[in-house]
């Protein structure tokens, strides 16, 4: 008999404070734009994904890296507020994490120039066993691969179930990526990891190369597709009141890892992934449109969707 967990899921990985810039319109290279509207917002893609997973109900554990500003203490107190349990390693004289997020008013697309000091880390020794095996599921994203590589092992070993958001591939990662069941990544990821510039062939060679249990690519307003060694699974996006794209992908697996931890079938798990990031979408920053499970539930049932990318 399997042991009672702590929590149903540790989240290892980035948070960021975003610097939110609401534009008219995107400005033209060498001219201006005016500023509508400014705000700072915390984000991230892992400490996203567990205040989500905390208001759904979940008990997660987040786990990264801050540097010693004030904008550190802003990510405390939000961890506290939602009641998470946190451990965060501090890299001295460094800044946190920090993105400007431009947002067009008219598309609610958004374009982000970030800034992430090479010593903001999270080294292995930082990782202790004890928050790995203390829970259901275990959410790691493509920061420190050396550090995220010794929590997959144990989480292995311990038969705790893994999803990965990754945007980039690297070589680095591929130790990672063969301890990860569900790596959920960008579009362009599969071509870049694997070589294939079709997604329909990419996915099965990134599944058979990594042996994962199924693989995800979020497609933005095309959904997302998954394959699990058998079949395709799809889902097409809802149609929202679009404000701001930010975060998105951050809660479409916080979705993702929420529909694992209820045991659902993978269609299932799609369209309520795509149903929670199309809903977060429409408020600013990347934790603005965090929706109920009611709220994504109704959308689910009453919402349209957008064309199928994929029959």
């Amino acid at each position: 008999m399997r042991p009672a967990r702590k929590f149903d899921i540790l989240g290892i990985g980035e948070n960021a404070t975003d610097h939110v810039h609401q534009l008219a319109c995107f400005p033209a290279p060498g001219h201006k734009a005016e500023i509508l509207h400014t705000q700072i917002l915390l984000g991230g893609q892992v400490a996203t994904a567990m205040i989500a997973c905390r208001q759904w109900g979940l008990r997660p554990h987040y786990v990264g890296c801050v540097g010693d500003d004030p904008a550190a203490e802003l990510h405390r107190r939000a961890f506290r507020r939602e009641r998470i349990p946190f451990h965060l390693a501090v890299s001295p004289n460094v800044q946190s994490h920090l993105s400007l997020v431009f947002v067009d008013q008219q598309s609610g697309e958004r374009t982000i120039a970030w800034h992430r000091d090479p010593r903001l880390r999270i080294t292995p020794s930082f990782i202790q066993k004890d928050w790995v095996t203390s829970a259901r599921l275990l959410y790691i994203d493509g920061h420190d691969p050396a550090a995220t590589r010794r929590a997959a092992a144990w989480a292995r070993s311990a038969k705790i179930p893994v999803v990965a958001d990754i945007d980039r591939w690297t070589p680095h990662l591929a130790p990672v990526l063969k301890l990860v069941d569900y790596p959920v990544v960008s579009r362009d990821f599969p071509s870049a990891a694997t070589g294939e510039s079709d997604l329909l062939k990419a996915l099965p060679l990134l599944k058979r190369k990594f042996g994962n249990h199924a693989v995800c690519a979020t497609l933005g307003i095309d959904g997302a597709l998954a394959w699990d060694g058998r079949r395709f699974w799809y889902s097409p996006s809802y149609k929202v009141r679009v404000v701001d794209t930010t975060g998105a992908g951050d809660l479409f697996h916080a979705g993702f890892s929420f529909g694992l931890l209820q045991g659902w079938e993978l269609q299932r798990i799609l369209d309520f992934a795509c149903a929670a990031a199309g809903l977060n979408c429409e408020a600013l920053g990347a934790r603005g449109g965090i929706a109920t499970l009611q709220k994504i539930e109704r959308l689910q049932r009453k919402g349209q969707r957008n064309r199928a990318a994929f029959p």
